[in-house]
């Protein structure tokens, strides 16, 4: 059981729990700091067990990624069915980015990238194995990839839309990621902080609760992705979660996962009296917009903690 529960997101099935903790805390603490709370901070990361410890759990599920005899390598890491919802989330991401990227070169970049993923779609002689290798090549292409390489920025592509595509379409995988955060919740847990994939698993997770949640924090979520995960979020229609007191979700501008920076057009049904909704809070990580301890370091993450961690 744990105060606060940390959910990763993507292309973490060469990690563990414990190795993930050791690098979220101390990022999460400097923004609790930068916020003005450096006794809580103390609390979350230096005192390290001692009396007054904030306990803080990474809910791991990236193991269930990993596959025996697969290299994970190339376009077929992804199965059937996740090869089927590839294609459109690569062309989703591309089509946003050439929308509300920072700069205009990179919005020009995708909306190159987008037309030419569109005609490999409507040639006749395209399958959709090639349709989805354009995509991904497409997507590796954009600023957001520049630093990783063309050929390990391909393999990074293809492992993110296939692990979020495998979440909807493996039912056994699902079921063990919501279980990894439902198994830390405890009458202690005051917060769930969900990166990525991780925002998918965790808002899942909670929409489960059967006690009061005072804080759900999503980072660079694909959760408003309205061609692919949006429809497949369960409840359908997807809303504000009943148990959940205040929501606060952090995007910056350029995360291609974050595709959707304010959520609450979409997710504000069910609204409980006197629950808070902060869905727009647009954030700026610099060059590497979807790193994980970029966002917890944040004041506006830092302040929200400290609110929901103001009794403990």
């Amino acid at each position: 059981m744990a105060a606060i529960i940390l959910v990763h997101g993507i292309a973490q099935e060469q990690r563990t729990a414990d190795a993930l903790e050791a690098e979220w805390l101390p990022a999460l603490a400097g923004g609790v700091r930068l916020a003005g709370f450096p006794e809580l901070a103390d609390r979350l990361w230096r005192t390290g067990g001692m009396p007054g410890t904030i306990d803080a759990r990474m809910a791991f599920y990236g193991h269930l990624f990993l596959k025996a005899d697969q290299q994970g390598s190339g376009m077929d890491e992804m199965d059937e069915a996740a090869s089927t919802l590839a294609e459109p989330l690569a062309r989703e991401w591309l089509a946003r980015a050439a929308r509300q990227a920072s700069r205009d070169n990179e919005r020009r970049t995708a909306a190159q990238e987008l037309a030419y993923v569109e005609r490999a779609v409507g040639a006749e002689e395209a399958g959709a194995g090639q349709v989805a290798r354009s995509a991904v090549r497409s997507l590796a292409r954009l600023r957001w990839f520049a630093p990783l390489g063309m050929a390990f920025a391909e393999r990074f592509v293809v492992r993110a839309l296939a692990q979020v595509s495998r979440y909807f379409s493996d039912e056994t995988i699902r079921q063990a990621a919501v279980g990894a955060v439902a198994a830390l919740v405890g009458p202690e847990t005051r917060i769930v902080i969900g990166h990525s994939l991780g925002s998918v698993v965790a808002y899942e997770a909670v929409q489960q609760l059967t006690r009061s949640l005072p804080l759900l924090c999503t980072l660079g979520s694909p959760l408003g992705l309205d061609t692919i995960v949006y429809p497949r979020l369960r409840p359908q229609p997807p809303g504000f979660p009943p148990r959940l007191r205040r929501w606060v979700n952090l995007a910056d501008r350029d995360d291609l996962v974050a595709a959707e920076p304010d959520l609450r057009p979409l997710f504000s049904g069910g609204l409980p009296v006197g629950a808070v909704f902060e869905g727009d809070h647009t954030v700026d990580n610099g060059a590497q917009p979807h790193r994980p301890d970029f966002y917890l370091g944040k004041v506006e993450l830092g302040r929200a903690v400290a609110g929901a961690l103001a009794d403990v």
